[in-house]
């Protein structure tokens, strides 16, 4: 074998560590959402194989997509709304693991501030929506107005009222600019949230998850019901309609959602430049100096 046919050789095998690597990053999430599950993949009507399978080739999708948007410039927002431990984050994770950073950003605010609280309502969303060649995940949105904020006394019946009344023109006002916005509701049963709650009270790793506003928010499920059935109904309009997610089986949820949110934006694969590396700068009079030992960081394993 000659040098130059070794030299591939040992990039293709890097280049296959690299992608099982990449495979074990997912393994790992996926093992920790069953580590207190005593059916493991029974609680899903997909197995595993399938899953990670469609799960690998919708993320290349989403890849395309995203260089879609960049290239044509494209505005994409995208809320995921829903009752606490509905899944909203780990399908947020999926979408974002293989895509730039500075592509495609998530917004998850904490609840506001003194001078927000006297802001506009919807001034401190209207900030981060997208650019052109961006794609926005909101981790929940304005809409908090609609439900918690509603269900917890956090605003007055006039701001309530005014909200419904005037988010359809503002959605309409972000279409006409030419955001492209999606919104997700992901929708459990009242035994699902309860399991997953349990889950959470007895592993020590997510028991941050749970807020006393969550367990605020289990006791009150028929006012949140009632308030989701008022927003859904009073805030699904043409233009931005309401897609509702059936996310009981999380992995089911995670596809379904990846998959209609591909077809929601027509996207063509975007043909790239062969890249090659450039012959690297060689000085002769380049020394590199040594590093001092105890600045490693030591090695445990």
């Amino acid at each position: 074998m000659t040098s130059k046919h070794a030299e591939m050789a040992e990039w293709y095998r890097r280049a296959q560590e690299e992608i099982l690597d990449s495979m074990d990053e997912e393994l790992e999430m996926e093992l920790d959402d069953d580590r207190l599950s005593q059916d493991g993949d029974e609680n899903s009507e997909i197995p595993r194989n399938v899953y990670f399978r469609e799960l690998f080739r919708l993320q290349g999708e989403l890849v395309k997509l995203q260089d879609w948007v960049v290239a044509n410039k494209l505005k994409v927002a995208v809320l995921f709304e829903g009752r606490d431990s509905a899944g909203k984050g780990g399908a947020i994770k999926r979408i974002t693991q293989r895509l730039n950073p500075r592509v495609c950003k998530v917004v998850a605010l904490p609840a506001p501030n003194e001078r927000e609280k006297t802001q506009w309502y919807f001034q401190r969303y209207i900030s981060h929506l997208p650019a052109g060649g961006e794609i926005v995940l909101f981790d929940r949105s304005w809409y908090n107005r609609a439900g918690v904020e509603r269900v917890m006394g956090f605003c007055t019946d006039y701001e309530y009222e005014e909200f419904l009344r005037t988010v359809p023109d503002l959605e309409r006002m972000m279409i006409s600019s030419g955001i492209i916005l999606i919104k997700y509701w992901f929708s459990i049963s009242d035994e699902e949230q309860y399991n997953r709650f349990m889950m959470r009270i007895h592993d020590p790793l997510k028991q941050w998850k749970l807020s006393p506003m969550d367990l605020e928010a289990r006791r009150l499920w028929e006012a949140y019901t009632k308030a989701k059935e008022t927003m859904l109904e009073r805030t699904h309009i043409p233009e931005a309609p309401w897609w509702v997610v059936a996310a009981n089986d999380k992995k089911k949820a995670r596809l379904n959602c990846i998959t209609h949110l591909l077809n929601q934006i027509p996207y063509k694969e975007i043909d790239h430049p062969m890249i090659s590396l450039p012959e690297r700068v060689h000085n002769p009079d380049y020394l590199r100096g040594p590093v001092p030992p105890e600045m490693y960081v030591p090695e445990v394993f």
